[in-house]
């Protein structure tokens, strides 16, 4: 039996292996999932062809929901039979002609092309796709384009690599499926016309909930919890089922790279004792406090998977468990930047408006707000207040405009110059413990405003 030492550095390596590298667990977003995994599986089974674009901001998901759809799917032999799947990356296939290397490579046609590039780009993508049909379309190998980083792509000279792809999906030539994969919103603004015409629109966006806490709270027992032993064999079962001569290819780092928990192996009663505890931690209401504040500033689940590494690291013989001092301690770091020196040399007037700001959020779940918003929630406090009485509101908004200037405020749209800018949205860039650290470090602030700021909702 491994000893508690040995358990306490096994048990750091394994949740960091998880943190780092496992991309066949997905969270949330089950719609969306579903959805890619419905035209992937349209594409293997039925020779359907597809185009689809896989929005979101860095960090939402996006690969481990492609990698996490294909682990599930490669154990059918119905998929990775009549499946080949093509992985290029913008970031590495800089021009086109590296891009038709690599795809020619991942289909194992070198020696059919001699290992040449010849004729034009479109001649080349047409005789590799020859190359799999096999006299109809019931009988061709499907074919699925991963491109990640799709942006750098619509930087290629003409497009032609998208040109072609998106021409071959939406004439059904071939059974094919291109997933586009980017952090760029506006990326359909990037497609020249010629091929935005050829692409199906079907676009699927991952924007991270901001109202589910709850899922949060779960998220941080889930990646910091052990496998059982039954937890172990069902995953073992999973990573087993997947062919190896679906892992053939080198490119596709996607899942030659899975995430195997099956060779960590710890007792019955410390995955017992440990699992415990962190059930425990998320039920602490500091713990709670720390990561709701977290939560509040961002939603997304690769910066937080960060946050957890650094406190997964700190964990040794002499240090055998996560504490509740340590989380605080984190939270205290993670809000602690220059943003709260910042606001802590705000004037009184602008603090008032960012407790109104806050206090605003906190009703309306962080729903936007107006200047208009802001001014009735001040003017409230203001009226019982015995030092921010007859305040003009010319001034008021003044103090409004150079929080945005500041960029501790920011317009919901853009392009929204149109709207007067009493009426203007703006969504709240700080933490509600940000805030709070900032009034208790200003010592000149007058008890009243201090009292509101850490008071129920008014």
């Amino acid at each position: 039996m491994p000893s508690p030492h040995s358990e306490v550095e096994l048990t750091r390596k394994f949740i960091k292996a998880r943190l780092l590298t496992d991309r066949a667990t997905f969270h949330g977003y089950e719609t969306e999932r579903e959805h890619v995994r419905d035209l992937l599986q349209r594409t293997a089974e039925d020779g359907e062809s597809n185009s689809v674009l896989l929005l979101g901001p860095r960090g939402s998901g996006k690969t481990t929901l492609i990698t996490s759809v294909l682990a599930e799917l490669l154990p059918q032999q119905t998929f990775h039979r009549n499946t080949l799947i093509v992985y290029l990356n913008g970031l590495i296939h800089t021009d086109d002609r590296q891009a038709l290397k690599s795809a020619t490579a991942q289909m194992n046609l070198e020696n059919a092309v001699d290992g040449q590039v010849f004729g034009s780009f479109a001649e080349n993508l047409a005789f590799l796709l020859e190359c799999l049909k096999a006299g109809d379309r019931k009988k061709s190998k499907s074919v699925i384009f991963l491109l990640e980083e799709f942006d750098l792509f619509c930087s290629h000279h003409n497009q032609t690599l998208l040109y072609n792809l998106f021409d071959v999906a939406q004439s059904a030539q071939a059974p094919i499926c291109v997933v586009g994969i980017t952090a760029r919103l506006d990326v359909i603004e990037m497609l020249e016309k010629r091929v935005k015409s050829r692409f199906s629109h079907r676009q699927i966006f991952l924007f991270p909930p901001e109202n589910n806490f709850e899922g949060r709270v779960e998220l941080f027992v889930e990646l910091l919890k052990l496998p059982t032993e039954q937890d172990l064999r069902k995953r073992e079962a999973a990573v087993t089922a997947i062919p190896k001569e679906a892992l053939h290819n080198d490119e596709l780092v996607l899942l030659r790279n899975l995430f195997d928990p099956c060779q960590y192996r710890f007792s019955a009663k410390w995955v017992t004792q440990w699992n415990r505890h962190i059930n425990a931690l998320a039920k602490n209401a500091a713990v709670q406090t720390v990561l709701k504040d977290i939560y509040d500033f961002e939603a997304i689940e690769g910066p937080f998977r960060t946050l957890l590494l650094e406190l997964v690291s700190q964990l040794d013989e002499e240090h055998p468990a996560i504490t509740v001092e340590w989380i605080q301690q984190l939270g205290h770091s993670y809000e602690s930047d220059d943003k709260v020196a910042l606001v802590a040399g705000l004037s009184v007037l602008e603090i008032c408006l960012l407790v109104a700001m806050k206090h605003h959020s906190e009703i309306y779940d962080r729903d936007p707000f107006n200047f208009e918003m802001i001014l009735t929630r001040y003017a409230k406090f203001a009226n019982s207040s015995s030092s921010m009485q007859n305040i003009e509101r010319a001034v008021v908004l003044k103090a409004f405009e150079h929080l945005k200037n500041l960029e501790l405020i920011a317009p919901l749209m853009a392009g929204s110059s149109k709207v007067q800018k009493e009426y203007q949205l703006h969504r709240l860039l700080l933490t509600y413990g940000q805030i709070n650290q900032a009034v208790q470090r200003m010592q000149f602030l007058p008890t009243e405003i201090s009292q509101w700021a850490q008071s129920s909702l008014v």
